[in-house]
Formats: structure tokens, C-alpha cells, sequence
């Protein structure tokens, strides 16, 4: 990962976690809304819905060494470790998330291990986790490759590996337009992205690797209405004050939410998930 990009990523977390924490809570990632994105639910109970989709979906029933990629403060990491009575393990750029993960595994009473590293060049043993656990991370990563090939890796054989990742739509039929480029440069400026590619070319690259019983899916719809639960609380005074003293660049991000939201409408934006088995 350049240097460059790592730190933009690392001082936009570092900045914007704790404001996270304050108004949305543990899980930094979507919820689940139903099938058809009409479910009406509380919105942290609508990301444990999403947690538990997946893992219905992926079919994991069991898991004993598990590796989040791009952990957050842990949501993730705590509730699976939790779930399955597993040894979690989660990686992050930002040094603010890694700490308070490690707060909050200490105050729960979870075991878990959490520490700052970079997905590309993850500090694990080959074959060391039967499950591979990247819950919107994938779109920070400036080579998708060598994403793919280093959760490869690290996955034990017989282990599974799971994504979900935003994509833009895919480009097989209608290629990208120039405003269609134009409303992702502007989603990638303001959340550290490099940029994101489409479903089917992610699964190119996990067949590519060796991936087998690789499934997709395409879960936007389901997802959608979770930015419009975070516009509507993003302007609260608490939320407001917040973002005042955690700096511009967390301030941009609010500012364009509904960049995401007219994504998801125009259908430009996907909510893309991936899991296959190393054998």
C-alpha cells in the first residue's frame, strides 16, 4: 500500500472513529434491511442483522481462528469471537481504532488481539485462520490482487473467506459513463478509496487465485436505506458538534453521505459479497 494512501486512510479513521463510536456505535459498516430494503428495524440491530446474513449466507456455522480484515474498533471482531467461543484476531491501519478495540475486548471479556497492519502485507503465517472475515475494507485497497491473495493465503485449507465490499456496477453491457466517473472520484476524494471495481471482476480474481466454491451476491438493495438512517442522524446537535471538533477531513465525509445515497439510487453503486474455500 503507498505511503500516501496509508496515511490518508489511517488519519481519516484515526480522526473519525470516535465520532462514529458516539453516534453510531461499534459496528462501522451497513445493515440489513431485508431482502428488499424495507424491513423496518433499529439501525444497530439492523448491522448485527447484516453480520448474521453473512454468515447464514456463507454458511458458517463454526469458527475457531478467525481474521478480520479491516476491523474498526472491533465490532466485528468481538462479536464473532463471542458468537463461536473463537480466538479473534484484527487488523487496521488507524493506531485510535486498534486501541479501542483492545479497550473494548477488555471490558467485554472477549479474547481477542488486535493490532495495527496492513492488509497487503499481513504479519501471519500462511494457512493460519479458518475464517477470513473482510467486512467493507475491500474498497480501500489499492491493489484488489494482492488483497485477494493475502487472505488466500493466511486461510487455513477447508477455511472460508468472506467479503463484502463496495463496487461500482458492472461494466460488461454499459460501460462507465464520464459522469458516472465523476460521481466516484468524488466518493473515493472524500473516503480515502483508490478506487473500486465491480463484482465480476472480483470474482475473475478469486477464481484467479484459487478460490473454489466461489458464490456472489449483490445485497445493495438490502443495504441501501442504512444511509438514510446515517443522514438523519448525522445532524443531530450532538453529531454536529461532534463533527465540528474532529476535523475537516470527517467533516467532508458527512457532508457527503448523500453522494452514497444517490449512488445506491442510480444504481452505481453495489453492495457486493464474495466467499469461497481454500482447498
Amino acid at each position: 500500500m503507498t505511503s500516501t494512501l496509508s496515511e490518508q486512510i489511517q488519519q481519516f479513521y484515526d480522526a473519525s472513529s470516535g465520532l462514529w463510536e458516539q453516534v453510531w456505535g461499534e459496528h462501522m459498516h451497513h445493515g440489513y434491511y431485508g431482502a428488499d430494503g424495507k424491513t423496518q428495524k433499529e439501525r444497530r440491530q439492523a448491522q448485527i442483522d447484516l453480520i448474521e446474513e453473512l454468515l447464514k449466507w456463507a454458511g458458517i456455522t463454526k469458527a475457531e481462528k478467525i481474521l478480520d480484515v479491516g476491523c474498526g474498533i472491533g465490532g466485528s471482531s468481538l462479536y464473532l469471537a463471542e458468537k463461536f467461543g473463537a480466538e479473534a484476531t484484527g487488523i487496521t491501519l488507524s493506531p485510535v481504532q486498534a486501541n479501542r478495540a483492545k479497550e473494548r475486548s477488555r471490558v467485554a471479556q472477549i479474547s481477542a488481539n488486535f493490532q495495527v497492519a496492513d492488509a497487503l502485507n499481513m504479519p501471519f503465517e500462511d494457512n493460519s485462520f479458518d475464517l477470513v472475515w473482510s467486512l467493507e475494507s475491500g474498497e480501500h485497497m489499492p491493489d484488489k490482487q494482492k488483497f485477494l491473495a493475502e487472505c488466500y493465503r493466511v486461510l487455513k485449507p477447508g477455511g472460508t473467506f468472506i467479503m463484502a465490499t463496495w463496487c461500482h456496477r458492472p461494466t460488461d453491457q454499459v460501460p462507465l459513463t464520464i459522469d458516472d466517473r465523476k460521481r466516484l472520484a468524488e466518493i473515493y476524494r472524500v473516503y480515502c478509496l483508490p478506487y473500486v471495481i465491480s463484482l465480476p471482476e472480483y470474482t475473475a480474481i478469486a477464481q484467479e487465485i484459487g478460490l473454489q466454491d466461489i458464490q456472489t451476491a449483490d445485497w445493495s438493495t438490502a443495504v441501501a436505506p442504512f444511509w438514510n438512517v446515517v443522514i438523519d442522524s448525522a445532524f443531530t446537535p450532538g453529531a454536529i458538534f461532534g463533527l465540528l471538533t474532529s476535523g475537516w477531513t470527517t467533516i467532508q465525509a458527512a457532508l457527503s453521505l448523500g453522494s452514497m445515497q444517490q449512488g445506491y439510487k442510480r444504481g452505481l453503486i453495489k453492495f457486493g459479497l464474495l466467499c469461497g474455500k481454500k482447498v
